[in-house]
C-alpha cells in the first residue's frame, strides 16, 4: 500500500500541498487530477523522492522499485532498442557477471537468476514495446540524436515501462503520443500487474485506466473509487450537497443576524442575542463555488463566406523535392469540423500546413476563397511565447491598429481581464499559456480554425470549455488530436492519414477504434506466427546441434578407445589386440598420430555444437 501522510509542500511562500492524505490500495490504478497548478507534478516528485517536503511522508513497502520519467529526453548514439534494454539494470548487470564470472557455482546462481526474471524474452518485450509507441523495426536501431525531442520522451516512456516498476509514475504520458500509441499505452496499463498513478486530463484515457480517482483541490487530496465519469457523478453530487449547505447555511446566518439586531438592545433577550452572536461567529463558512478564469474560451465568429473554402483535386505535398502526401481530394466548406486521424508521422501536420497555406502544393490542384482568415495553433506558439512579457503586451503588438479596448476585449474572451492582462507569461502555467496562444491565433476572427494538439497543457475542466466554445464557433475547424472526447464532440467529418494519403474514414471514431484494435490484431496475430516459426526452425536447428553433438561425442569415446589399444601395442604388447599384431613400431606411432588428429577434430566438433546450443 502507497501511503501519503499529510503532505505539505510550499513554494514562493505559498503551500502548494496543505496536509494532503490518501491511502491507495496495492496494485490500483489511481488517476492523479486536479486543475492546471493544483500540485498534481508536485506531488508525483514527492512520492518519487525527487521533492523533499516540508511536512508529512510517503509510506511504501520496503524496497519497493519507483519508476518516473526524468524531464530531460535520452539522447547520444545509442538506438532506441538498446537504451530500452539497458533500462532493466539487473538484468543487463546479471548478463555482463555472465560473460565474467569463472566460478561454476556463482555462473549458476546467475543463470537461475536470470531465467527468473525472464531475461532472454526481454528483447523480444522491448521491441513489442517499442513497436507499441511507434517505433518500427528501422527506426528501433536508428540513433536517439536522429529523433525529435518528442520521439524520445516515447523512447523514455518505452524504457520506464520496460523496466517494470513496482510503482509506476506516469505525468501526462499521452502528450508526445498519437491515437494510435495513446490505446495501446491503454492496453499495456490495464494489464500492469503493480501500482500505477498517472497524472492526465483525459477523460476517456482515465475512464479505461484507472480504478481510482484522486483528486487535488486547494492543496487537499480526497480518493474516489471508479473511473472519471464515476469521480463526476460523485462530485457532482458534493457540489449539490455543498451548494444546499450553502444556501441553508445563508439562510440560517441571516435568521441569525436578525434576531440579535432585533433583541440584543432589550434587557429580557439580550442574553439569547448574545448567545446567538457567539454562534454566528463560530459558524465556519462554506465556500462558494469560485467563477474560475481560465475556463473561458471565447472565438470570435467571422463574416460570412460562401462554400467551398478550400478545394485540393489530386494534390501533392512535401519538403523540398520529396512528397509526403499525394492523390489529396479534399473540400472544406465553412460549416465544417474535420479531424485528421493517423499515426504521427504519417503526414497530417503537413496537410495542416498545406490547409494553412504555409506549404504550397507540388502537384495537383488546390483553389482557397480568396477572403478566408486562418488560425494555426501548434505548441510551438506555446513555447515561443515570450516569457518577460504580459498577455496585453503579446495582444497589442499583432493588433498594432486596433483601439487598447478592442485589445482588452479580444484578452477577455479567454480568461485575461484585469491584472491577468498584465501578469508575467513566464509565471503562468501551460494552460495559461495555451489560452494565450489561441486568443493569439483567433484576433482576426477567422473563417477556419486549425487545432493541432490544443488540448496537451489544458486540465479536464479547460478542455470542457474548449469543446464547448468550438461548438459554439460559426467558422470551420480542422484539427489534430489524441483527445478522443474532443474529437468525438468536436469532428463531423473524419479524415485518415496514411499510406502517403487522406482520404474520408467511413465511421465514427469508434470505428476507428474498432479499426486500429483490428489492424494491431492482425499484426501481433502475424508477429505470433513469426515467432512460432522461428521458434519451430530453433527447435529443429537445436535438434541438429544436439545430434551433432552426441556423434562427436561417440566418435571421441570410439577413437579414444583405439587409441588406448594402440597405446597398449606400444608398451604392452603382451596385452595388445589381435588387430595391431604384427605391426612395427613405427607403423604404430604413425597410426597413433593419426588417431590423435581425428579426436582433435571431433573435440572441436563437439565444442562447435555445443557453444552454439549455448548461444542459441
Amino acid at each position: 500500500m502507497l501511503t501519503i501522510n499529510g503532505i505539505t509542500v510550499r513554494l514562493g511562500g505559498r503551500a502548494i500541498l496543505d496536509g494532503a492524505s490518501a491511502s491507495l490500495p496495492p496494485g490500483s490504478r489511481v488517476g492523479l487530477i486536479g486543475r492546471n497548478g493544483a500540485g498534481k507534478s508536485t506531488m508525483v516528485k514527492v512520492i518519487a523522492g525527487q521533492l523533499e517536503p516540508d511536512g508529512g511522508s510517503i509510506d511504501m513497502p520496503r524496497g519497493a522499485r519507483i519508476g518516473y520519467i526524468a524531464q530531460e529526453a535520452p539522447a547520444g548514439d545509442a538506438t532506441p532498442f538498446e537504451t530500452v534494454l539497458a533500462a532493466d539494470l539487473e538484468r543487463a548487470r546479471l548478463m555482463e557477471q555472465s560473460e565474467t564470472e569463472a566460478d561454476p557455482e556463482k555462473l549458476g546462481d546467475i543463470y537461475e537468476r536470470l531465467i527468473a526474471i525472464d531475461a532472454y524474452t526481454a528483447p523480444a518485450r522491448a521491441s513489442q514495446i517499442l513497436l507499441g509507441l511507434g517505433f518500427d523495426e528501422d527506426a528501433q536501431n536508428q540513433p536517439l540524436d536522429s529523433f525529435s525531442g518528442g520521439w524520445k520522451m516515447r523512447v523514455a516512456l518505452a524504457a520506464l515501462l520496460f523496466s517494470q516498476p513496482d510503482l509506476l509514475l506516469l505525468d501526462e504520458p499521452s502528450n508526445h503520443l498519437d491515437l494510435e500509441a495513446v490505446m495501446w499505452l491503454e492496453d499495456f496499463l490495464r494489464s500492469y500487474r503493480a501500482t500505477i498513478v498517472v497524472v492526465s486530463h483525459e477523460r476517456d484515457f482515465l475512464n479505461n485506466v484507472v480504478d481510482h480517482i484522486l483528486h487535488l483541490q486547494g492543496g487537499k487530496t480526497t480518493l474516489y473509487v471508479g473511473g472519471y465519469d464515476a469521480f463526476e457523478r460523485q462530485r457532482a453530487e458534493r457540489m449539490a450537497q455543498i451548494a444546499a449547505a450553502k444556501a441553508n447555511q445563508d439562510a440560517q446566518r441571516a435568521k441569525l443576524q436578525d434576531y440579535i439586531a432585533r433583541n440584543s438592545a432589550r434587557a429580557s433577550t439580550a442574553k439569547q442575542a448574545q448567545s446567538r452572536a457567539k454562534m454566528l461567529a463560530r459558524m465556519q463558512p462554506i465556500a462558494e463555488l469560485a467563477n474560475d478564469p481560465t475556463l473561458s474560451f471565447g472565438f470570435p465568429d467571422p463574416e460570412p463566406l460562401r462554400p467551398p473554402l478550400i478545394t485540393l483535386d489530386h494534390a501533392s505535398v512535401g519538403y523540398g523535392e520529396t512528397p509526403i502526401l499525394k492523390r489529396l481530394n479534399l473540400r472544406m466548406d465553412p460549416d465544417d469540423r474535420i479531424a485528421l486521424l493517423g499515426r504521427n508521422g504519417n503526414g497530417k501536420t503537413t496537410l495542416a500546413r498545406l490547409v494553412a497555406a504555409q506549404l504550397a502544393p507540388m502537384d495537383g490542384g488546390m483553389s482557397v476563397s480568396n477572403r478566408m482568415r486562418v488560425g494555426y495553433f501548434t505548441q510551438y506558439q506555446v513555447e515561443e511565447l515570450d516569457s518577460d512579457d504580459t498577455p496585453l503586451a503579446h495582444m497589442t503588438r499583432v493588433m498594432p491598429s486596433a483601439s487598447p479596448a478592442a485589445v482588452r476585449a479580444q484578452l477577455g474572451r479567454f480568461g485575461f481581464s484585469g491584472d491577468r492582462a498584465t501578469a508575467k507569461v513566464g509565471k503562468m502555467s501551460g494552460g495559461e499559456r495555451a489560452r494565450l496562444a489561441l486568443a493569439l491565433i483567433t484576433r482576426e476572427a477567422p473563417h477556419l480554425l486549425i487545432l493541432d494538439e490544443p488540448t496537451n497543457h489544458l486540465d479536464v475542466d479547460a478542455r470542457e470549455a474548449l469543446v464547448q466554445a468550438l461548438n459554439d464557433y460559426k467558422g470551420a475547424v480542422l484539427i489534430v488530436s489524441h483527445d478522443r472526447h474532443m474529437v468525438e464532440l468536436t469532428a463531423d467529418r473524419l479524415v485518415l492519414v496514411d499510406g502517403g494519403t487522406a482520404r474520408e474514414f467511413d465511421g465514427s471514431l469508434d470505428d476507428y477504434v474498432a479499426f486500429v484494435l483490428a489492424k494491431e490484431s492482425k499484426s501481433e496475430a502475424k508477429a505470433r506466427k513469426g515467432d512460432r516459426k522461428a521458434a519451430a526452425e530453433k527447435r529443429e536447428s537445436d535438434k541438429a546441434r544436439q545430434k551433432d553433438a552426441k556423434e562427436a561425442e561417440a566418435e571421441i569415446a570410439r577413437l579414444q578407445g583405439e587409441q588406448s589399444a594402440v597405446d597398449h601395442a606400444m608398451f604392452d604388447p603382451s596385452r595388445a589386440d589381435k588387430s595391431l599384431a604384427g605391426l612395427t613400431m613405427t607403423e604404430l606411432m604413425k597410426k597413433r598420430a593419426d588417431l590423435v588428429e581425428r579426436i582433435e577434430a571431433a573435440e572441436a566438433r563437439w565444442l562447435a555444437a555445443t557453444e552454439a546450443l549455448e548461444a542459441a
